[in-house]
Order: C-alpha cells, then sequence, then structure tokens
C-alpha cells in the first residue's frame, strides 16, 4: 500500500511532479507525516497567484499551483541543499500561517511593502496543533528550531539574496506561465548549476557556478518581478482585499473562513453575498480584460494608487574562486536588474466600475 506522501506525488500534475523530481530526487521520510497533517492540506486549497489566477485579466496563467505545491517544493530545495531535517520542515512550514488569497490580506492589512502580515500567525499554528507538535516531540525538534525560516539563509534571506523561497518561486512561476518562461530542461540547467556560496558577509548563500547560466535565470527573473508589481496585479489583490475586508465588516465572513476554508469555498460565498453589490463587482472583475492607467485619479470608479513589494534577484556566481554579484561582472544582467528596480507604473489604475 502506498504511503501518504506517495499519494500526494502521485496526484500532482505531471509537470509539477517533473519540475519535483527536479529539485529533488530524492524523497525524506519524515516528510510524509508533516505533509499531511491537517493545517499543511488547508494549503492545497490556496493558490500561489495571490487570486489573479481567477480573473480574465491574467489569461497567461496556464498552470494552478497550490500553497501546498510551493511549500513543499521549498522543502525539497533546502533539503537537496543541507540535508537538514529542521531547515526543511522549517521551509515547509513558512507558508503554513497563508489564508485563501495569500499576500491579498497583506494588502488589506496594509502591509504593500513588506507582505509579511499572515506570518505572524505561524508559531501559534504550529503549536495549537497536536499533530505537528507529537511529530516534533517525537524527533526530538524544538518549535523554535522550525518556526521562523527567516534564521535559515539557504531558506530565506533578504532581497536581493538567492534563498530556497526565491528560487522556488520564481522557477515555478516562469513554468506556469502559458507562454513557459522556461521548460523543465532548461529549470534543471540552471538548477544544476546552482550550489550553495559564501557571500560578502561570509553567510551562505545559493550561487550559480557559471556567469551565463546566470544571466538566464536572472533575464526571467526580471520579467516576472516586473508583473508582480504592474497594475493589473495590484489593483486586483486591492480589489479582492477589499472585497473581504466589506465581508468581514458585516460578520459575512469569519478570520477563521479565510484560515479554514479553501478560494473555492471563498469564492461561493463571495458569490452568494448580497450586500454592496459584492457578488456582482467580482463577477466583473473575474470577466473583465482590462485594467486602465491614469496619472490623475479616476472620479466614479474602483480607482487606486499602490505601492507594492518589490521582488528581485541578484545572484551570486562564481568567477576566478571568489564569489561575486552577478550585476558586478555582467552588463546584461545588470542591466536586467535594474529594470526591475527602476519599473514604475502609472500612478493610478482603475477599474470601469465603482466599489
Amino acid at each position: 500500500m502506498k504511503g501518504k506522501i506517495e499519494m500526494y506525488f502521485d496526484n500532482l500534475k505531471e509537470p509539477i511532479k517533473r519540475y519535483f523530481d527536479i529539485l529533488s530526487p530524492e524523497k525524506p521520510d519524515f516528510l510524509e507525516e508533516y505533509i499531511n497533517i491537517p493545517e499543511m492540506q488547508k494549503q492545497a486549497g490556496i493558490s500561489v497567484s495571490c487570486g489573479t489566477y481567477y480573473s480574465k485579466l491574467f489569461p497567461e496563467i496556464a498552470l494552478w499551483n497550490s500553497n501546498l505545491d510551493h511549500s513543499v517544493a521549498v522543502a525539497l530545495i533546502i533539503w537537496n541543499f543541507t540535508k537538514d531535517k529542521k531547515q526543511t520542515l522549517s521551509g515547509l512550514f513558512h507558508d503554513i500561517a497563508t489564508p485563501a488569497f495569500k499576500h491579498c490580506i497583506d494588502f488589506m492589512n496594509g502591509d504593500y511593502e513588506k507582505q509579511e502580515s499572515t506570518e505572524e500567525l505561524t508559531t501559534e499554528i504550529i503549536r495549537n496543533s497536536t499533530e505537528i507538535m507529537n511529530l516534533l516531540e517525537r524527533d526530538g525538534i524544538k518549535i523554535e528550531e522550525i518556526n521562523d525560516y527567516h534564521k535559515y539563509p539557504i531558506a530565506d534571506n533578504d532581497t536581493p539574496m538567492l534563498s530556497s523561497d526565491r528560487l522556488e518561486y520564481t522557477l515555478s512561476n516562469g513554468l506556469g506561465v502559458r507562454k513557459k518562461l522556461w521548460d523543465l530542461d532548461e529549470i534543471k540547467e540552471i538548477y544544476e548549476n546552482i550550489e550553495i556560496q559564501k557571500n560578502e558577509d561570509g553567510i551562505e548563500e545559493l550561487g550559480f557556478k557559471d556567469k551565463e547560466i546566470a544571466e538566464k535565470f536572472v533575464k526571467n527573473m526580471s520579467i516576472l518581478s516586473k508583473s508582480y508589481i504592474d497594475n493589473r496585479t495590484k489593483i486586483s489583490m486591492q480589489l479582492l482585499a477589499d472585497i473581504i475586508k466589506k465581508m468581514h465588516e458585516q460578520n459575512l465572513i469569519t478570520k477563521n473562513d479565510l484560515y479554514n476554508l479553501s478560494e473555492k469555498e471563498i469564492i461561493k460565498k463571495i458569490e452568494d453575498c448580497q450586500y454592496c453589490d459584492i457578488a456582482q463587482k467580482f463577477d466583473e472583475w473575474r470577466n473583465t480584460e482590462k485594467v486602465y492607467e491614469s496619472d490623475i485619479y479616476v472620479e466614479n470608479r474602483y480607482c487606486k494608487s499602490i505601492k507594492a513589494k518589490r521582488r528581485y534577484i541578484n545572484p551570486l556566481v562564481r568567477e576566478k574562486g571568489d564569489f561575486i554579484r552577478i550585476s558586478k561582472i555582467s552588463e546584461r544582467a545588470k542591466k536586467d536588474i535594474e529594470s526591475c528596480m527602476k519599473f514604475e507604473a502609472a500612478k493610478y489604475a482603475y477599474f470601469d466600475f465603482e466599489f
């Protein structure tokens, strides 16, 4: 009889299954029980797309990738490079406190530029899970060793450094668009060129062996980086945040709903909502194909000006026995990175309806 983790992998869509095999041909046995606890399985109903998957505004999104898939992938990357159980579990749990529509709830909380407000519940969720705490006790692991992946630089670090988390969502997002930025063979080529290096502060960091591969990675990273902060994305996330906020204020949706229901179940609540034309506006957003932009505020429209977190990577690369940021040795990569940092959408974005 197959174990649960094998069933999880068997049920993955083929591209993701093959992608996971690239990240770590070996799937560590201890992950089986941790993946299948209820708190992790809830992440299977949450998309990494922050809700954008559900609108015709984003026809390029071809692959529905769950937050559980992302969390497992981060854990597999950490395991591949470290073979460290505690670091791997910290990666698996790093998004365990993610609610429906992911970073849209950060927008609702006013956390636009860091997008970390949902992480505050990580320790609470782990501590309140009997299953997790029993497994940790059995394995001789303290909660403080796995509840904050920020303490492990291979798992996570500050922008613009390369970490397992940043690497994973860059690779999978590039794979998940309709016009793929890279296929699985190219991902394999990129991934096998990565190693643990020491950065300018003497801290371990993922980096590339070859400049040419690093340049290829940075080029597509820059395309994705701009998409995260374009006006389509920002105003869509803000609209979903405002819808949830209005429903929460009217007790039509609870905080527990956001953490316990799948996005499909939350969407059903929105579609059934009779308050303030919420269902109608959600339907208009789902079916709209255009966002309008302006340098001035537009009256009588859903019009917003939003600053959001910039996500970009300036990875290390091995060069003549040293480890150097790619921007210092490649003009091509430097220009790609600068294009991320300088990218500015129009000040205001709006939909052709009021809310």
